[in-house]
């Protein structure tokens, strides 16, 4: 049973903030760091989390920040009307997966995050920061993609690849009662600014690993991005 998965298409509506929250199981000592914005989404208020990396050097975040994004789905996404698309169990774009579609072809290599403190001043916190405060003030539509929240609260998080990652997050078939890796589930951050510039964010942490099998989790073999 997959988790919810989607993207929205929305405005920006208040500066992004920073914020830290612990991990759990093997990451209980982590903390990991999301900017948080409001979303208008079709005219309700959302919540974002967006991933930018952790205060642990032994599982740092990978990141993508494109800003000559070119790639077809634009064109989908462009096309489509604001609101929440929901896009569980789909198997093919938009939904993103980055070991099976080809999302990422021509965004370059992975570059590595900083040590996160709680400043705003590393990457890419630094960066996407000033996008964000970008598409806010020119009224831009970002589209973000991640898992839904769950509880009756309006938000999206899980910003990152969904996938590749081992211990708790193991997906085991028919149980749902955990946050486990998935297929054509992974997170994303693209902002139009204007035809024909796009920007794109795409993240993952060092721990998770490629390639997946059709559950989502590491195959023998497997290694860090």
């Amino acid at each position: 049973m997959t988790l919810g998965y989607g993207y929205v298409k929305a405005k920006v509506t208040s500066d992004p903030t920073l914020k830290g929250s612990r991990g759990h199981d093997k990451h209980r000592h982590e903390v990991q760091y999301h900017l948080h914005c409001s979303l208008d989404v079709a005219g309700e208020m959302w919540d974002v989390a967006i991933n930018v990396g952790t205060n642990d050097s032994d599982d740092l975040l990978k990141f993508k920040l494109v800003f000559d994004f070119q790639h077809e789905v634009t064109q989908t996404l462009a096309a489509g009307a604001p609101g929440k698309s929901d896009l569980t169990d789909k198997l093919a774009l938009p939904a993103l997966d980055f070991q099976r579609s080809n999302i990422l072809d021509g965004t370059g290599p992975w570059r590595d995050s900083g040590i996160m403190d709680g400043s705003i001043d590393v990457e890419p916190a630094a960066s996407l920061i000033r996008l964000l405060a970008k598409a806010q003030s020119e009224g831009r539509d970002v589209y973000l993609f991640g898992r839904f929240y769950t509880g009756g609260d309006l938000g999206i998080h899980d910003t990152h690849m969904n996938q590749g990652s081992t211990g708790s997050y193991i997906h085991r078939a028919g149980d749902d009662t955990n946050d486990h890796n998935d297929v054509w589930q992974d997170g994303g951050l693209l902002v139009d600014l204007g035809q024909p510039e796009w920007a794109a964010y795409f993240a993952a942490f060092d721990q998770q690993l490629l390639p997946t099998d059709d559950l989502g989790n590491p195959t023998a073999g497997a290694k860090p991005l």
